[in-house]
């Protein structure tokens, strides 16, 4: 069973960006705390309904970030 959830996320000129790697989540906010908020209520959303036998992860997994930062030459 998975117990950390991966999520990439970018920064637009008004928005932050996360999209889980191996789940259908995605979800955005103006504020980096604001979007891991938001991130805990889209994954909370998504295994609502669904077992943990049919997901495959655990009750109240650990979360993962991957923070894209753009290079500046």
């Amino acid at each position: 069973m998975k117990q950390i959830l991966q999520f990439s996320i970018s920064k637009s000129d008004t928005y932050y960006v996360a999209e889980a790697i191996d789940l259908p989540v995605v979800t955005q906010a103006q504020t980096f705390e604001e979007l891991i908020s938001n991130i805990k209520e889209a994954v909370e959303v998504y295994l609502h309904d669904e077992s943990a036998e049919e997901t495959g992860i655990v009750n109240n997994p650990s979360l993962l970030v991957n923070f894209e930062i753009p290079a500046y030459a």
